[in-house]
């Protein structure tokens, strides 16, 4: 059993390294990330687009330089020849034949990127998202525009943004007749993002940004659901050849106990042959009579056999070394191995009494340590059996004949 335990232990400690691993892998794997510039998309590409109030008579301006396809650079300038303001920098979506399309980027919760600008400015970061209950296709007035603010300079700033936090706008709820709580929006239907000059931007003031390292991120939990399935079916698997190697094992075990029993004295030293000690053979003969009896113990041994209470322990463990109590409890529990093997109906509590124990719960402790089981286990192990132990009695030491 010592060895199964063992094989067991380091099967563990593989195991719960391999989950780790798994762990990290499964971790790893649940990290989503998109690079937008350049754009890999198949069949799609981002296509930047200035997009200033000129059409509502205002006179700010876009330039877009488009030589670097990993970078955004646009040059703009904000004036005030109307009553709102503004000048984006547009990455549109748009597909083979040059038609906007819709992405869904519900699977990233936040976007990264290097801002450069020159002079040092406070922009708007903003996501067009089409809404199927108020948008209109190509009109993007009417979609959705969630947006928030970071801060660029002329060495760079390393900005993050929350994509599941971002606040639309009070100018486009007015225009949309919408009320001011109306702040919900969804990621599965992107047509642009846009980077541009805020109402607090210095107008008239020649600017030069640069976005670069343009990066969405994001978290798959299905990864995890995986995971716990990986987890689950390892232990399982662990638990079941666990299961399996313990029980072929502990039948093994019982069938060596069983043969280390065999030659035991109770079977063999003690089938009451003449002994040229017979001060030897009287103890021998009045213990594997008496056994059985709840009430034998080291002082009636005494008064019977008239053997003093020392000489008594030297004997048997000149004999067969062992104590009294260690012989005795051998004897009755080899005993008991043999009726749980060949008497199915008997009941644990009757061998238990049959043997010489008042106390069922000190018999199964004992019958544990002896066997590495408890009786109903080995009952059910020696019934597996194909056949009894080769050489195992049919009967008692106090059945053999004198």
């Amino acid at each position: 059993m010592q060895e199964i335990y063992k094989k067991a232990l380091l099967a563990l400690i593989l195991l719960v390294a391999a989950n780790a691993l798994m762990v990290s892998f499964f971790t790893y794997q649940s990290y989503r990330s998109l690079s937008l510039l350049p754009w890999a998309g198949d069949g799609v590409r981002l296509e930047a687009a200035g997009w200033t109030d000129s059409g509502m008579g205002g006179t700010s301006i876009v330039r877009i330089h488009d030589d670097q396809p990993d970078k955004l650079r646009f040059d703009m300038k904000l004036t005030k020849a109307v009553a709102f303001p503004f000048a984006t920098a547009d990455l549109m979506l748009i597909d083979a034949t040059g038609q906007h399309v819709l992405a869904n980027w519900s699977r990233y919760t936040s976007i990264t990127f290097l801002a450069k600008c020159t002079p040092s400015n406070s922009m708007v970061f903003s996501v067009t998202t089409f809404d199927e209950k108020i948008s209109k296709k190509a009109d993007f007035q009417t979609y959705r525009v969630p947006a928030t603010y970071f801060s660029c300079n002329k060495k760079g700033v390393p900005v993050s943004l929350d994509l599941t936090r971002l606040t639309l706008p009070d100018w486009w709820l007015n225009k949309m007749k919408l009320d001011m709580s109306s702040q919900g929006y969804a990621l599965d239907k992107v047509a642009k993002i846009s980077f541009g000059a805020n109402l607090n931007s210095s107008p008239d003031v020649d600017s030069q940004v640069e976005i670069s390292e343009l990066v969405l991120h994001g978290r798959d939990y299905h990864a995890f659901a995986w995971m716990a399935v990986a987890l689950l079916a390892s232990w399982a698997v662990f638990a079941v050849w666990f299961f399996r190697a313990h029980s072929r094992a502990l039948v093994a075990s019982v069938a060596t106990s069983l043969r280390k029993d065999v030659p035991m004295a109770a079977y063999r030293q003690l089938t009451l042959e003449p002994y040229k000690d017979k001060e030897k053979a009287g103890l021998l003969k009045y213990i594997a009579t008496n056994y059985t009896d709840a009430d034998l113990v080291l002082e009636s041994v005494v008064t019977a056999t008239g053997i003093n209470r020392t000489k008594v322990n030297d004997l048997l463990k000149s004999e067969l070394g062992m104590t009294f109590t260690g012989y005795l409890n051998k004897l009755r529990l080899t005993e008991a191995a043999r009726l749980l093997s060949e008497n199915n109906g008997a009941a644990i509590l009757e061998i238990a009494y049959s043997v010489g124990y008042a106390n069922v719960s000190y018999f199964n402790k004992l019958f544990k340590e002896e066997y590495g089981c408890t009786p109903k286990v080995f009952r059910s192990i020696s019934g597996q059996q194909s056949a009894p132990v080769e050489g195992f009695p049919a009967q008692s030491a106090a059945d053999s004949p004198a």
